[in-house]
């Protein structure tokens, strides 16, 4: 007898134990960790409506709706016909004022001033000749052996090119002296302003490309090859897929256990058993009742505070819209390695 009653407490005890093992683990299982916090939200990310800067018929386009594009790819181009037709122009017209210029600078050339000192020379001559030709005809005159009509005859011609060789005399001047301080400025002006409407040419033709502003995915194509595309006429709708993000809401009573920086998973029922690591980068300051779309087991009349929760998206795998669950670990604060600097 005493061998079976041994018996049964054993085994009494032996149920007993597995009993509150069991009891244990339940109770374990269903305590929530200490300071751990659930969000529900969206996956929330930035678009860019891409347009050209100029106005022109859209040529091709390279890329399609769904395409990954990265930061500075060549995304459409426009018709440049015109536009390099008008690069052609000011650059004729930035070489002419460009010589203009340089003629002005450069002065007189000395071939000139020896033409003009010689001209002068030469109506110096004739000036002397026909003074003499005058002093002859007066006394010829006053011997009565010439006709009035002579004298004055030789009267004009001396003041003729008394005025000539002023004019000469003038001319060779302003050859060595060169062009007016004015006259160079007005150049300079010209020539700049020629400067500044080739490089505005230049670049409404290099505007003829778009060029990808930032990585990420092409989701609508809003123009097609043939249509007028300018810069108030996007041509394609690009989502931003760095920085990617969830919004989140938490209610006020779980504020405080939140602060910028702290690490942070995310989960989502697309993707079962994976989880994406992120990090707390927002919390709104005011205030707002909870949004229709958010599933939250709170009840929605709250004040809520939103919430934006950078996320390492491998492989691009989350989506514009897609709920996901968000667990902050407050004890874990650092930022997963795909944050930013």
């Amino acid at each position: 007898m005493s061998l079976r009653r041994r018996l049964i407490g054993m085994t009494l005890l032996i149920a007993l134990g597995a009993g509150g093992l069991l009891i244990y683990l339940a109770l374990q299982q269903g305590e929530p960790h200490v300071g751990e916090l659930t969000l529900y939200g969206n996956v929330d990310l930035r678009d860019v409506r891409v347009a050209f800067r100029v106005s022109e018929y859209v040529k091709t386009l390279h890329v399609d709706e769904g395409d990954a594009v990265t930061r500075g790819q060549l995304l459409a181009e426009l018709d440049d016909r015109r536009l390099r037709e008008t690069v052609a122009e000011r650059e004729a017209e930035y070489r002419l004022r460009q010589q203009e210029l340089l003629e002005l600078e450069r002065g007189s050339r000395p071939e000139d001033i020896d033409a003009a000192r010689g001209e002068v020379a030469a109506l110096e001559a004739e000036l002397a000749e026909a003074r003499r030709n005058y002093a002859r005809q007066a006394d010829l005159l006053a011997e009565k052996l010439v006709a009035q009509e002579r004298v004055d005859a030789a009267q004009a011609a001396r003041d003729s090119l008394a005025g000539r060789l002023r004019a000469a005399r003038a001319r060779l001047q302003r050859l060595i002296a060169g062009p007016r301080v004015e006259q160079i400025e007005a150049a300079r002006a010209r020539f700049a302003a020629a400067d500044a409407a080739l490089a505005r040419a230049r670049t409404d033709l290099a505007d003829a490309e778009l060029h990808a502003p930032a990585d990420g995915v092409i989701q609508n194509r809003l123009l097609e090859p043939g249509d007028i595309a300018g810069p108030q006429v996007p041509v394609f709708s690009l989502a931003l897929t760095n920085p990617l993000w969830v919004r989140a809401y938490v209610p006020e009573p779980d504020l405080g256990k939140l602060r910028e920086g702290m690490a942070a998973s995310v989960t989502s029922d697309s993707f079962p058993g994976e989880t994406f690591d992120g990090w707390v980068g927002f919390i709104s300051p005011t205030a707002e009742f909870t949004p229709k779309n958010v599933e939250t087991p709170e009840l929605r009349t709250r004040l809520v505070y939103r919430v934006r929760v950078f996320v390492c998206n491998a492989g691009n795998r989350l989506r514009l819209g897609m709920p996901v669950t968000v667990t902050v670990k407050p004890a874990a604060g650092a930022r997963a390695a795909c944050g930013p600097d």
